[in-house]
């Protein structure tokens, strides 16, 4: 009976500690979360160990642990980093959104082209470069600056790998996307799986919570602390 009542007792006390915990998983399921990214199919834009932020409400709010939408939100935008479900083994994927709904995309040696147009690339610079893994930095690389719209971000081009860097037009079905990595020549993405159902894009990622240097016994990124992604 005494053992009975003080596992109640523990239980009473205990509550207001379960309900946080009940209410952090709901918040992080619905609304705001953080992951790390163990790949380089970002690179330069996202570095491996980066764990990065995710507004999960971005394109509507959903009830926590479904992906039930209780509002619509606002529809991913080209340049959008975005989190996924890959549809071909439903590992989550970080992306970019290169092609919206009825877009037209092609590739031809590594430069997209969006409705007939060539996207504007310059040679460029990454200050990135410095922290990629060892065995990237081994390879042969170049950046360049990719204009999506009004906004331009870094990519990276692996000219030794075997990728896929030209492809015939496709154009994106209503309600679906295309997604590329920023890695160009080392990312599985529309290439390779196909388009993304909006409904199943889980939110927008847009800032480093944090960074660990794996090569380096896990020591801090501080540079990287809360920097923006776009």
């Amino acid at each position: 009976m005494k053992l009975l009542r003080r596992l109640l007792d523990e239980v009473v006390a205990n509550k207001s500690l379960l309900l946080f915990l009940g209410l952090m998983l709901m918040f992080r399921s619905a609304v705001a979360d953080w992951m790390q990214v163990p790949t380089g199919s970002m690179n330069p834009t996202i570095v491996e160990g980066d764990r990065i932020l995710v507004d999960k409400a971005a394109y509507g709010l959903r009830v926590p642990f479904t992906n039930v939408r209780l509002t619509h939100g606002g529809d991913p935008q080209r340049g959008d980093i975005v989190i996924f479900p890959s549809p071909k083994d439903g590992t989550t994927l970080v992306k970019r959104v290169v092609g919206l709904p009825g877009d037209t995309i092609t590739l031809r040696g590594e430069r997209l082209y969006i409705n007939g147009a060539a996207l504007d690339y310059a040679s460029t610079q990454s200050s990135a470069d410095a922290q990629l893994p060892i065995a990237t930095r081994g390879e042969q690389r170049e950046y360049f600056t990719e204009t999506l719209g009004d906004a331009a971000h870094a990519i990276m081009v692996l000219p030794r790998r075997n990728a896929m860097r030209s492809f015939a037009p496709v154009t994106v079905p209503a309600g679906q996307y295309f997604m590329m990595g920023d890695s160009r020549d080392n990312s599985e993405d529309s290439r390779y799986f196909g388009f993304v159902p909006r409904e199943t894009i889980v939110g927008r990622a847009y800032r480093v919570a944090y960074s660990l240097d794996a090569d380096r016994w896990y020591r801090p990124r501080t540079d990287r602390f809360f920097s923006p992604l776009n």
